[in-house]
């Protein structure tokens, strides 16, 4: 009975749009962010910040990118983690070459870089779609990740080859580099993963989303209404690849610290994908939980056990996940296409519905 639409009425076009329309939706989302912004950082450690949330949030924004491109405009991407890599690296370039620029600002510049390498490979698109999109993209990846290595130039001609991320501050607090704690880095993701978030929400509910998912269903006859094709799909590779690249940029500069290219290889792509297949194709929910569970899983696979004494080796869990997420694709891909994110589509609708089946 806590759960109803009835009584809210709309008296508008845009209230009849609006992202969350019911009146207990956006007390959820109202007490999700409350948690988020002021419960775990007066609660939370520096394990639960920095080995658990900060990587769920950067892979849940990656997650993101990619449902855009593949679930709202149906191009098949094997990329991912190529225009990760872009955006990184610009990131590296902009904070070298432009030290007095806020880092922030540098990480959110870092995706129109991304955007710019997206839509160049995106440009098959308009002849090709399907396994023969998916190849295209397949030779971006290794294309990439061979620039990654092969032209000193991206790395600053470090001897190491890798990305050295330097101290960054804001108002005198440490965002990047040795000194900057996991609560600063945390709320930092935190805030662009929320404000990001909400703009694809925008996106999706409005005249670019329904142009995309036009294009998904029917690409011939959304040529015919009058959508212009070429414009769509590059702007989806675009949206996507700037997503990406500003999640690349977070993994390296407020996550790992340094990284090498190895890290953007075509794991990395296959790893979003299957969040983006397990959580659930076109829905930005989806996103957040498919990143939960393929990425918290091996956590839980070390952790549970051992509270019962029961100890596992971490390659003993690392094969255990392969082998738990191959399960769940074959599981989800007969049953549930829809992922994790139709499934709690079918928990709101039978408690609004609750007690009545009808």
């Amino acid at each position: 009975m806590l759960y109803r639409e009835v009584g809210q009425y709309k008296t508008s076009y845009a209230a009849d749009m609006a992202i969350f329309p019911i009146l207990q939706d956006r007390i959820a989302v109202a007490i999700i962010l409350l948690i988020a912004f002021v419960v775990i950082p007066l609660l939370g450690n520096d394990f639960l910040l920095n080995s658990v949330l900060i990587p769920f949030l950067i892979f849940s924004l990656a997650a993101i990118g990619l449902n855009l491109l593949t679930g709202y405009a149906g191009l098949l991407s094997l990329g991912t983690g190529a225009f990760m890599g872009v955006g990184a690296y610009a990131c590296l370039k902009l904070t070298t070459g432009l030290p007095q620029v806020n880092i922030v600002i540098c990480i959110l510049a870092s995706g129109f870089f991304s955007a710019a390498v997206g839509a160049l490979f995106g440009l098959p698109s308009l002849r090709i779609k399907g396994f023969y999109l998916a190849v295209a993209t397949l030779a971006a990846q290794f294309f990439l990740e061979w620039c990654f290595t092969r032209i000193p130039w991206l790395y600053n001609n470090s001897v190491s080859g890798a990305i050295e991320v330097p101290l960054r501050t804001f108002a005198g607090i440490p965002i990047t580099g040795p000194t900057a704690t996991s609560l600063t880095r945390y709320l930092t993701v935190l805030s662009i993963v929320v404000v990001m978030t909400w703009v694809a929400a925008n996106l999706v509910h409005g005249r670019i989303g329904r142009m995309w998912m036009s294009v998904r269903d029917m690409d011939l006859a959304a040529e015919l209404i009058g959508i212009r094709l070429l414009r769509a799909k590059l702007l989806a590779f675009a949206v996507s690849s700037f997503y990406c690249g500003v999640a690349g940029a977070m993994l390296v500069f407020l996550w790992y610290g340094g990284a090498e290219a190895n890290v953007f290889n075509i794991n990395q792509s296959f790893l979003i994908l299957f969040m983006v297949i397990i959580g659930g194709l076109g829905t930005l929910i989806g996103s957040y939980f498919g990143a939960a569970l393929i990425y918290i899983l091996p956590i839980g696979l070390r952790a549970i056990p051992a509270a019962f004494g029961l100890p596992i080796r971490p390659a003993t869990a690392e094969q255990l996940t392969f082998v738990i997420v191959g399960v769940l694709i074959i599981i989800f891909l007969v049953q549930e296409p829809n992922g994790l994110a139709r499934l709690w589509q079918i928990a709101k609708q039978k408690l609004r519905v609750w007690p009545f089946p009808y």
